[in-house]
């Protein structure tokens, strides 16, 4: 790489605002917080120093409660929740971010900066925010 182009990082084009959610809340709990924070993502919160994060995407309330015509009421988040979640440090650069991303099929991961989630990072947010930077530098 040249030495005149700037390197962009997932901290660079992340979306500093996520939603954490305690693995014991329920599905209902977490629809009405994803529709008053406009977002199809929750990251599951850990349950002590040794546990790992968890991710609930609208994708798998779908999959995993309407079509199986479960009551959101009654499930809780972590029984559908994938865990743990690949998560990304804030400096990885956004081109191996992408390569993780087709690598494990992921559409979406939080970052992390010294064990805490700081923002999440989207392929939209590599191609829109990350892509079209990198042309302009």
């Amino acid at each position: 790489m040249s030495e005149n182009k700037k390197t962009l990082r997932a901290g660079d084009v992340m979306q500093p605002q996520f939603i954490e959610m305690d693995g014991l809340m329920t599905v209902a709990d977490a629809l009405a917080a994803m529709a008053d924070g406009h977002t199809n993502t929750l990251i599951i919160n850990k349950r002590h120093d040794d546990d790992e994060f968890g991710i609930v995407l609208l994708s798998d309330i779908a999959k995993k409660v309407l079509a199986k015509n479960r009551a959101p009421e009654r499930v809780n988040l972590y029984e559908i929740m994938s865990k743990p979640v690949i998560a990304v440090d804030e400096r990885m650069d956004v081109r191996y971010v992408a390569r993780l991303f087709d690598q494990f099929g992921l559409s979406r991961a939080p970052v992390i900066r010294e064990g805490r989630v700081v923002g999440m990072v989207s392929n939209d947010d590599l191609v829109l925010r990350g892509l079209m930077k990198l042309r302009r530098s």
